[in-house]
């Protein structure tokens, strides 16, 4: 018995801390006490101010491919690479190749 009297009372004395924290909007228990800042670490793959991550992700941005394919390609194409990704320039459009075929590919 003694035991559930003393969880439910630093039960009520954790509610009483918190709810005095929101009426004082965080006077009471600062922010950095719960929450630290965080570390990242320029130069890891998975943080956003990595240049290969950055890379990565601009260029799954900026080419897109499309589901409409051709055969063959039109007369007077050049072989083009943007953001490290190899394609064909057709007056305008741009194709790259996949499995014996082309595809559309869109520049943004």
């Amino acid at each position: 018995m003694k035991s559930v009297g003393r969880c439910l009372s630093v039960a009520t004395l954790i509610c009483g801390l918190v709810t005095a924290d929101y009426w004082t909007n965080g006077a009471i228990i600062p922010a950095d006490f719960v929450v630290s800042d965080a570390q990242a670490r320029v130069g890891r793959p998975a943080t956003p101010g990595s240049v290969a991550g950055v890379a990565r992700r601009t260029t799954r941005r900026v080419v897109r491919r499309s589901t409409i394919y051709v055969a063959t390609l039109p007369r007077g194409c050049s072989n083009v690479v943007i953001n490290g990704v190899s394609m064909w320039s057709c007056g305008g459009a741009y194709y790259q190749s996949y499995g014996g075929r082309y595809v559309v590919v869109y520049v943004d």
